[in-house]
């Protein structure tokens, strides 16, 4: 397992937060944040005389009605645009299949899979990137069969483009640019991007989401994800 000096960052450079259980603490300030401004909206709309008499009305308690329905319909359905012109995975061979880590929760359903492409001789190895996850997962892989040999990863990667960083760093050392990526559906196209900015020929492979996963959670996963795909390609568009 490679564990780089460059693991060692200074203050500056570390992620302010870096894995899900740290995002579930931001989700949960976010949520309460929301909700002051949504009762401080509608208790300032309510306080305005025209507002009361146009809420009041059909036309108004339609609208609020449809309005509702739409925000419903829209955060349920943004999860899909995040893969909906995904390349297809064609079944073709590849030199590695590459696992991303993103917790336990997250981290079971792709270990699952990756083993299972590994055993339908999609790849010789599976890598595994992300701090922390790499140590834990590499031996539930040889748990499930899958031998020493075939198994390696990186311990360094804290972010999305560190795990591309790093990852190109070791395998394309070996001669490895074709790869099969591992990651839940949200997480994909900035990943494939990324790892395709560093190089790699890639096909995506998504895993299943957690089946325990709320619907806030969901919701909250996504739109992060959105805003980071902006941000990126924001990046992409304008560099240096």
């Amino acid at each position: 397992m490679f564990d780089s000096p460059l693991c060692k960052r200074p203050f500056t450079q570390v992620p302010l937060f870096f894995n899900w259980g740290e995002l579930e603490g931001l989700k949960n300030i976010l949520v309460v944040a929301v909700l002051i401004l949504v009762f401080l909206g509608i208790r300032w709309i309510l306080q305005q005389s025209k507002w009361k008499r146009w809420l009041r009305s059909p036309k108004g308690s339609l609208s609020l009605i449809g309005f509702t329905a739409a925000l419903l319909i829209v955060l349920s359905m943004a999860d899909r645009g995040l893969t909906l012109f995904l390349p297809k995975d064609s079944g073709t061979a590849v030199e590695a299949i590459v696992l991303l880590g993103r917790g336990t929760e997250f981290g079971l359903p792709r270990i699952n899979l990756a083993a299972k492409l590994w055993q339908a001789k999609r790849a010789p190895i599976i890598f595994h990137s992300g701090m922390g996850d790499t140590p834990r997962t590499l031996p539930l892989l040889e748990a499930k069969g899958i031998p020493k040999r075939a198994i390696d990863g990186e311990n360094c990667s804290m972010t999305t483009p560190e795990n591309a960083i790093f990852s190109a760093a070791i395998l394309q050392a070996q001669g490895i640019k074709r790869i099969l990526l591992v990651t839940d559906p949200p997480h994909m196209w900035r990943s494939l991007l990324e790892f395709s900015d560093e190089g790699f020929t890639v096909i995506p492979h998504t895993s299943p989401m957690p089946t325990n996963m709320s619907f806030l959670d969901k919701s909250f996963l996504t739109f992060r994800e959105y805003f980071f795909l902006i941000a990126l390609n924001i990046k992409r568009l304008f560099p240096g």
